[in-house]
């Protein structure tokens, strides 16, 4: 059987890929790895580069995004978190790759096109400190000792020590603490031994580092960058009742109070010897769809999670997207007049993008919108027409007062079956 030489360490071939395969297999349930907004170019005397429209990604068959070469170091825990499949008490396959196995495998993953960056996160060994050492000890590998100038997302271990969160800022494009589970009510049931206050921590300190550092960059183009992507997090949606109003709500004020550049929400799947306060099945994906809306719009739209869900109903419908629910709750602010409305109501219309509302903008400035711009901007015409007036006369518009009104504005049945079929294809019922 061959070996291979990796770093001082002897191998064979077969033992690595085994060691992939379960290490592989184990990072697949972090979602938290997109790859845009880093800026850091290549150069002559490097590896590698990324740019701001960020690098390739891959998906799974369930829709999440598992770009670059995303493994865990090890799949080894102190923890014993109910909803993870590498809890302690699990009887699970283990692995660990030592720090020249991760740098050697990206080199040569990187130098065959297969991936253009590395999503390394990792299980709790021995301490958060030691488990932090282990993972900056690779990008720092990286960088320094081969020049490598591609993509690099870490985990940041809540509870590391704040000096080893800075070093791997240094190294990192992206850095992310997971939150894991949307109250600390939660976390008390299914992962007493994490808490809120330690993850905010962790996440305080990157956003804190990240504003230090762009002002030095401004007085210094030297100056070193830290974590240029940003920081995200992740969320587990499902594995506890607790409703998307409360799910929003976290979200919202992580964004604001941490900057981060995303929270990703991740549909609980159902793990082998469960904990019986664990549900028997997963939610469906269109909950986790519909977050990823609701998301978009609190960001980008204006919204308010209490304008998104109310009291009555603290989950977002399924049946339609969270801003047309929004629209039909308040039809007395409609229609919209596209050339006279301000920016802030155009960006409430259904079936009108952001982008879009901006373009609008533009063009009313030099004649009327007419009913066919839409089209040509290739805005959802069917969910915008009931909300808008136009400059021309709209004989096909739908009466907003009609009862069968949302009916007619679900999502056509295709594009239902196909989370339909995705889930099925989860649990097996293909």
């Amino acid at each position: 059987m061959p070996v291979r030489i990796l770093y001082g360490y002897s191998r064979t071939g077969m033992e690595l890929r085994l060691k992939l395969n379960v290490l592989a297999d184990a990072a697949k349930y972090d979602a938290s790895c997109a790859s845009s907004g880093s800026r850091r170019s290549g150069n002559d005397r490097g590896l590698g580069s990324t740019d701001r429209m960020g690098i390739c990604h891959s998906y799974t068959p369930d829709g999440r995004c598992v770009s670059l070469l995303k493994i865990l170091l090890t799949n080894h825990c102190i923890y014993d978190c109910q909803y993870c499949v590498n809890r302690s008490s699990n009887d699970t396959p283990r692995a660990r790759f030592s720090v020249a196995e991760v740098v050697w495998l990206t080199l040569e993953f990187y130098r065959r096109n297969y991936i253009e960056g590395l999503f390394l996160s990792s299980g709790i060994i021995q301490s958060p400190d030691y488990t932090m050492e282990q993972l900056v000890a690779v990008a720092r590998t990286l960088r320094v000792e081969h020049g490598y100038n591609g993509y690099v997302h870490l985990k940041a271990i809540a509870g590391a020590s704040d000096a080893l969160v800075a070093e791997a800022g240094r190294w990192a494009d992206r850095l992310s603490a997971n939150i894991e589970l949307p109250t600390q009510t939660d976390l008390l049931k299914l992962a007493p031994e994490k808490s809120f206050d330690s993850v905010r921590h962790t996440m305080t300190g990157i956003a804190d580092r990240a504003k230090e550092a762009k002002a030095e960059r401004r007085r210094s183009e030297h100056a070193p960058p830290f974590a240029p992507a940003g920081q995200s997090t992740q969320m587990i949606v499902g594995a506890t009742p607790t409703p998307d109003a409360v799910i929003l709500d976290t979200a919202s004020r992580l964004y604001g109070e941490h900057r981060l550049r995303r929270v990703y929400y991740s549909a609980y799947s159902p793990i082998p010897n469960a904990d019986d306060r664990l549900p028997p099945v997963a939610p469906p994906l269109l909950r986790e769809h519909r977050l990823y809306q609701a998301d978009w719009l609190l960001r980008f739209y204006g919204f308010k999670v209490t304008e998104l869900t109310t009291a009555s109903e603290p989950n977002l419908p399924t049946d339609i997207d969270p801003k047309l629910a929004w629209a039909l709750r308040h039809r007395g602010r409609f229609p919209v007049d596209l050339n006279r409305a301000p920016k802030e109501m155009l960006l409430r219309v259904p079936g009108i993008g952001a982008r879009n509302v901006d373009r609008i903008l533009v063009m009313r400035r030099l004649r009327k919108i007419r009913l066919d711009d839409l089209a040509r901007l290739r805005v959802s015409v069917r969910n915008a027409r009931p909300f808008v007036v136009t400059d021309d006369p709209n004989p096909h518009a739908l009466r907003l007062d009609a009862d069968d009104l949302p009916q007619r504005l679900s999502p056509r049945d295709r594009q239902l079956d196909l989370f339909a079929t995705v889930q099925s294809a989860r649990t097996g019922e293909v």
